[in-house]
């Protein structure tokens, strides 16, 4: 890459198999359903997560919002942690476009909704309250440092739907990571949710794309709402290709991306100054502040990084930074931040 880049697994490029594989993509009008290379993908995809089907879309969030509209009528409500993807960082869509009544609830340090509080949630059958239809989860959970939740809380959730007949949509953005930290399949995960996406574009180095996955009927019905957002693509087999070098190719290896940011965060902690919490860094965000003593502000720090070392790091609420590894960030990078950090602050 042109830069050091931890803002985001987003800012990651396809590697050279990805673009010799998009370059001789054998490709057709997937609107027709005719594109083999997507077909392979969404196939791919689906076997991955232990499901029927799958469709190519052309992120999470229009996957995310595929699926709520495809589980939900006007009018219904969705359970959904108060800090998760779906509500923070959506632009409202399933409110504004799918008239859809959002119940956020707290979660706790990993990004887990209280069961009890849960169960309670669910809206009583009477006319005065929206119609409860779907719980909408998360993992890894973006906002809990990446936290990689285990397939038990799901199985939880499972039950409390069954018990009054809703859905489950996981937003599993970053599913692979999370499998690979607990080092388990993603269908372990999966299993107990109705439907799941998952982004290529993230730690997987795909250039874009989701993937939506759910049983037959359900992608019938997502691959109209698809239609209605505006999302039918045609020859998507050049963006698929690079997909299907993801799923074969980049997952396992998400492991040393995982390394690298415990490493990281073990060595921020050496900084005087830096607030970070080593031990709850299991996938590949690291989440870091400062402390009162620190005399550069963050967007003072973050500039000096971008304008003396061309290292750009992620800003979030408060006075705390994000730091995300990917493909693109070696253990030298890792080594340069660490460094650069040090001198900025030890400057004061």
């Amino acid at each position: 890459m042109d830069r050091i880049d931890f803002r985001s697994d987003t800012v990651s490029w396809p590697t050279p198999a990805m673009r010799e594989a998009m370059a001789n993509a054998h490709v057709g009008d997937d609107v027709y359903g005719e594109d083999p290379t997507v077909k392979k993908l969404e196939a791919l995809a689906a076997e991955k997560v232990g499901k029927a089907a799958g469709l190519f879309v052309s992120s999470g969030t229009m996957g995310n919002l595929i699926a709520i509209l495809a589980h939900t009528t006007r009018g219904d409500e969705a359970i959904m942690g108060h800090d998760a993807h779906t509500i923070r960082a959506e632009a409202g869509g399933m409110a504004t476009l799918g008239s859809v009544v959002p119940k956020p609830l707290q979660t706790d340090q990993f990004g887990k909704m209280d069961l009890d509080e849960l169960n309670t949630a669910v809206s009583p059958d009477n006319e005065h309250y929206p119609n409860t239809s779907l719980i909408l989860v998360e993992n890894s959970y973006g906002m809990k440092q990446g936290y990689p939740i285990e397939p038990d809380y799901y199985e939880d959730i499972r039950e409390i739907a069954n018990r009054h007949q809703l859905t489950v949509h996981m937003d599993g953005a970053r599913l692979f990571n999370s499998a690979v930290a607990q080092n388990i399949p993603a269908s372990e995960i999966t299993q107990h949710v109705d439907t799941v996406t998952f982004c290529l574009s993230k730690g997987l180095s795909a250039p874009a794309g989701s993937v939506l996955c759910g049983d037959a009927a359900f992608i019938k019905k997502a691959r109209r709402a698809r239609k209605s957002l505006g999302g039918g693509m045609r020859q998507a087999g050049i963006l698929a290709a690079a997909g299907v070098i993801s799923l074969t190719e980049m997952i396992e290896r998400l492991e040393d991306d995982h390394r690298r940011a415990k490493t990281l965060a073990n060595q921020l902690a050496n900084i005087p100054g830096i607030i970070v919490e080593p031990d709850t860094v299991k996938t590949n965000m690291v989440f870091f502040g400062l402390d009162e003593t620190v005399k550069p502000t963050k967007e003072e720090i973050i500039k000096q990084l971008r304008e003396e070392q061309n290292i750009w790091i992620g800003s979030t609420y408060g006075h705390r930074f994000r730091a995300v590894t990917h493909y693109w960030i070696t253990d030298e990078d890792v080594s340069n931040l660490v460094e650069s950090l040090t001198q900025i602050i030890g400057k004061q």
